[in-house]
């Protein structure tokens, strides 16, 4: 699904996602390309945003396909829902480079999920298949990618071997599994912020 006449608002490259590659031995050679796209404000509901993303199947390397991840700014909650497709979200929260808690949840097509405030977070396409996924979002949510560029990436990379450890942090714990909503809350207050 792209947004017919509308061109993305952000088409994240290769070269800008360099910073927080796995397989930086396959980095060196090659050639850039466009990782996923992103269309902002598609609807618009008072102060919330409606986007759509869209990360096409394609490889880095030996890691699946991903979102470069951030955190949100100011306690602000994102509420996903995948519309085509399969979708690791991975949120992990800590400290610099010592990870207290890691969280995967699974989703497949209509599943919903929802990242809570303070924690660094992305998005992960599993499969072979296009992923597009759509979230609503508070229009004054900035988002703050520092520590992921910092430290190569997550606490974890899902590669062709499956989760491997970032080896930049010094703790990071067992991944847990979480499972997604099956709906969405009727009330979308909660991603207001503070």
């Amino acid at each position: 699904m792209e947004i017919k006449n509308k061109k993305p608002d952000l088409v994240r490259s290769l070269k800008e996602m360099k910073s927080v590659i796995y397989d930086q031995k396959w980095l060196k050679t090659a050639k850039n390309f466009d990782v996923y796209y992103v269309w902002r404000g598609v609807k618009e509901k008072g102060d919330l945003r409606y986007d759509i993303t869209v990360i096409p199947p394609k490889m880095l390397g030996l890691e699946f396909p991903k979102t470069k991840g951030h955190k949100h700014l100011n306690n602000f909650q994102e509420l996903i829902k995948v519309l085509n497709g399969e979708a690791f979200y991975l949120a992990q929260w800590g400290r610099d480079n010592k990870v207290d808690r890691v969280e995967v949840t699974k989703a497949k097509k209509g599943d919903w999920i929802i990242y809570s405030p303070n924690c660094e977070h992305l998005t992960i396409n599993p499969s072979k298949k296009r992923l597009v996924m759509a979230n609503w979002l508070s229009k004054k949510c900035k988002s703050d990618y520092s520590l992921f560029e910092k430290y190569r990436g997550a606490g974890y990379y899902f590669t062709e071997d499956g989760w491997i450890r970032n080896k930049k942090y010094k703790k990071v714990p067992k991944i847990r599994i979480k499972k997604p909503l099956k709906k969405a809350p009727k009330n979308l207050e909660f991603l207001y912020g503070n």
